[in-house]
């Protein structure tokens, strides 16, 4: 290890700030500085989980974590069992931060503000004599020998033996990584909300389901992309964590097919249709409520709403018991229920959270210590890299991840 080491951190969000700590706490005597561009860090730290701050997921297997993230899970498997959720909330603890896991496993400060996440992260910077600069537009990444020129959008030009860019998704950072010789893949929208107007859903806006079944259609047979999750009917069109998993997932096809696709929704997953059709029949024909009105009686845990506009797409007359039923109308439903073709004819946005699929191509990071294999003692961490996870603290876990592991190796010389 170097007694002497100058290490600059490119970006004050969550991978650099928990990079400049890690290396701080880890490599005593050597000095890092930490260079935001705007006058505030951590700002997606702050709005994150609609300023709650969603810090992570509680999924303590890295098998089972990695499954989160469209791109980058090959690459995080190794990393997740070096720094993890559980590992985080860990640390947040020790620093005095107490944590409280939600129902449906994502994790918050159980004071229920991302200023105390915000707070903790800036004092434990500066205990550990991290230099923060705001205003600090980095410019220009110039490597000499072993040395990086650091420019600022001010004139002034720093010099240092170590480099970590984490400036997360924009443009700044993947141009400093391209003039040290690494390769871009494009950035494109991820995690979004999906834009459908259709009969079938006008007057529904906040009807919700817990879990359907959602399959892109049109694509190849190797890129099928299906995924299954809640469903939240809007203004607009859907959402939902299924609608979301599924953009991410999706979110090269979609881009390349201009967000205008077909969309296959079952109402009823993990049914199939073959097992819905069954299900109709047994009502038809042998169960007790086979004298009851369709309308009026549903034998799906569906929303009666939802129900009504179904039959009536269908063009079921809703007068008629299920006894009455012919083979053909029983099919139509089914078809309704478990297969219903809807058209997505753009996309929307998901609240604050921008995340983008792109960045820095994962094949030249060496995932052990995150520094570059095109440019010794260049480092990279965060969403600067082409990795993307799902909603629900599964973006925040791979920058402190990320930033965690740069910040162990940055220091050794």
């Amino acid at each position: 290890m170097s007694n002497s080491l100058d290490i600059i951190v490119i970006g004050g969000g969550a991978a650099g700030f928990f990079a400049a700590i890690t290396c701080a706490q880890t490599y005593l005597h050597s000095r890092v500085t930490l260079l935001e561009s705007t006058s505030k860090v951590l700002t997606k730290v702050r709005i994150s989980g609609g300023g709650r701050c969603n810090v992570t997921h509680h999924c303590f297997e890295p098998e089972q974590l990695v499954t989160y993230y469209p791109r980058g899970g090959r690459e995080l498997r190794g990393a997740f069992t070096r720094f993890q959720p559980k590992d985080l909330i860990e640390w947040f603890e020790s620093q005095g931060v107490a944590l409280k896991t939600e129902i449906d496993g994502r994790v918050f400060p159980v004071t229920d503000t991302s200023e105390t996440i915000v707070d903790c992260l800036i004092k434990t910077a500066k205990k550990a004599k991290v230099d923060i600069n705001i205003r600090s537009e980095v410019i220009n990444l110039i490597k000499k020998d072993n040395h990086f020129k650091v420019e600022l959008k001010t004139g002034k030009i720093l010099e240092c033996n170590r480099v970590l860019i984490a400036t997360g998704s924009n443009m700044i950072g993947y141009q400093l990584a391209k003039s040290l010789g690494h390769e871009i893949i494009s950035p494109l929208p991820s995690l979004f909300t999906f834009k459908i107007k259709d009969f079938r859903f006008q007057g529904l806006e906040g009807i919700g389901l817990a879990q359907v079944g959602l399959k892109l259609l049109g694509t190849e047979k190797k890129q099928q992309c299906q995924q299954s999750g809640s469903l939240l009917i809007t203004h607009w069109g859907i959402s939902g964590f299924g609608v979301l998993r599924l953009s991410a997932f999706g979110a090269k096809i979609l881009h390349k097919k201009k967000y205008n696709m077909f969309l296959l929704i079952n109402f009823l997953f993990p049914d199939n249709i073959e097992e819905v059709k069954q299900r109709l029949l047994v009502i038809k024909f042998k169960n007790q409520k086979s004298n009851k009105q369709i309308s009026s009686f549903s034998p799906f845990n569906l929303p009666r709403r939802l129900w009504q506009k179904l039959l009536e797409h269908a063009a079921i007359d809703c007068r008629k018991n299920w006894s009455e039923l012919s083979e053909k109308e029983i099919i139509k439903l089914a078809k309704e229920l478990a297969q219903g073709q809807y058209r997505i004819i753009d996309k929307g946005v998901f609240k604050e959270e921008f995340v983008t699929c792109g960045g820095v191509n994962l094949k030249e990071i060496n995932f052990k210590t995150m520094e570059s294999k095109v440019c010794p003692h260049l480092y990279l961490a965060g969403e600067v890299l082409d990795i993307d996870g799902v909603t629900g603290g599964f973006n925040l876990q791979s920058a402190w991840t990320t930033g965690w592991i740069a910040g162990k190796a940055i220091g050794n010389e």
